[in-house]
């Protein structure tokens, strides 16, 4: 059974709820399963962490995670059109999986909210593409097949699933944006079972 980590931040839930339907997308794929992994709080000291083990909710991610998954879907609130600190920490502790290119060849996307219309969804969506370049990794968006694509009045994006949650977390996320994770899920699940059968 092929596996695809789902490593996200999330802090006000709505980048976890998204990961929650994305990985319903991936289980929905013969073949493959989701595992799902979020990372800790970065402290106010730099290069601090929180322990290793959350007292409770999702697992903290490793660098074995990473190495050991098949694919991978990377979520993250927008901080300023960028991904949060704390996935930005993880992912910059990952220096020796790149110079041993253990995550060259395998498939990636990622996901992201905001609190509002313009906070910066898709600079965020690019700007956590970036470091999947530099790992060698195939990053794959939403194509326009997806009808929710083209009928959301939401979040949702070709370089990603999105969702506008409000300046005070009270939207929830719509159907269409639903539809668009699910579809991510299924999408990163086939192309990974393809490239493993290559």
């Amino acid at each position: 059974m092929a596996e695809a980590l789902i490593l996200f931040y999330s802090k006000s839930g709505s980048v976890k709820e998204m990961a929650k339907i994305i990985a319903r997308g991936i289980n929905s794929v013969d073949g493959m399963k989701a595992k799902i992994r979020t990372v800790p709080e970065v402290l106010s000291v730099i290069n601090e962490k929180k322990d290793l083990v959350p007292e409770s909710g999702v697992p903290y991610a490793t660098l074995d995670d990473l190495t050991n998954c098949d694919a991978l879907a990377l979520g993250s609130p927008t901080r300023f059109g960028n991904m949060a600190a704390p996935l930005k920490f993880f992912l910059d502790s990952a220096t020796p999986l790149w110079l041993k290119g253990s995550l060259e060849n395998k498939p990636a996307c990622v996901f992201t909210s905001s609190g509002s219309m313009h906070g910066g969804n898709e600079s965020t969506l690019l700007s956590m593409q970036l470091p999947l370049f530099h790992m060698g990794m195939i990053l794959i968006g939403v194509p326009y097949s997806i009808s929710g694509l083209s009928k959301t009045t939401s979040g949702g994006t070709p370089y990603g699933p999105s969702h506008i949650s409000g300046n005070g977390n009270e939207n929830n996320i719509t159907e269409d944006e639903k539809k668009i994770c699910m579809a991510q899920g299924e999408r990163l699940a086939k192309i990974s079972l393809k490239l493993a059968n290559e």
